[in-house]
């Protein structure tokens, strides 16, 4: 049965398998009869994609106040140009990462003053929430070992800001979890890719089908 209207957001540390996840679940939305448009953060749009290299360029000094704001302005665009229209137009929008990413990184991660991250966030989403967030949770020690076999041992600028900071990234995570069960699945993502997936599938269903 189609699902419309939707925004599903992926999150999760590095080499959780974000990526991997959302494209299985778009195949089985679409095969079903949904439109789903894939999107990633930061991304969607030319000034996004232009904004990706340099946030995660190796060796880019940028402030944490500028990166949390260059982060707002990539999603302050994919909202505005990409996403409330394709909800609007009844799509499934598909996002790898979305406004949990900023706090758990530059709030979590980075120290960041809370209450100003999510005043970003506002500005950037409206009133616009994840109908539903999956949470693919993984020690960062097993994710920062996948992403480096990923990405042949060049690090991003995220990925080499080592173990401490991811730790700090994932009990942000967690914190979120407790303060809007509703909206969150937290998986296991220590397992099969296959079993992963399954249970994505079923959390759609129930949810929504």
């Amino acid at each position: 049965m189609p699902i419309a209207g939707k925004l599903i957001t992926l999150e999760g540390g590095e080499g959780a398998g974000k990526s991997t996840q959302l494209t299985r679940l778009a195949e089985r939305l679409e095969a079903g009869g949904s439109r789903v448009l894939r999107l990633r953060e930061p991304g969607g749009t030319p000034l996004g994609e232009t904004m990706r290299d340099v946030l995660k360029r190796p060796g880019s000094v940028i402030a944490p106040e500028a990166e949390a704001l260059l982060f707002a302005a990539c999603r302050a665009q994919l909202v505005a140009e990409v996403i409330a229209p394709a909800l609007a137009a009844g799509a499934v929008v598909l996002c790898d990462r979305f406004i949990d990413s900023t706090v758990a990184y530059q709030s979590g991660g980075r120290g960041l003053d809370r209450a100003a991250i999510e005043a970003a966030n506002r500005l950037a989403c409206g009133a616009l929430r994840p109908h539903l967030t999956i949470l693919l949770d993984l020690d960062p020690s097993r994710g920062l070992g996948r992403a480096s076999l990923r990405d042949h041992g060049r690090s991003d600028r995220f990925e080499a800001l080592g173990e401490e900071f991811h730790r700090r990234v994932r009990a942000s995570y967690h914190a979120l979890v407790r303060e809007e069960p509703a909206r969150f699945r937290v998986l296991d993502a220590d397992r099969s890719p296959d079993l992963i997936s399954e249970e994505i599938w079923h959390e759609v269903q129930a949810r929504f089908a």
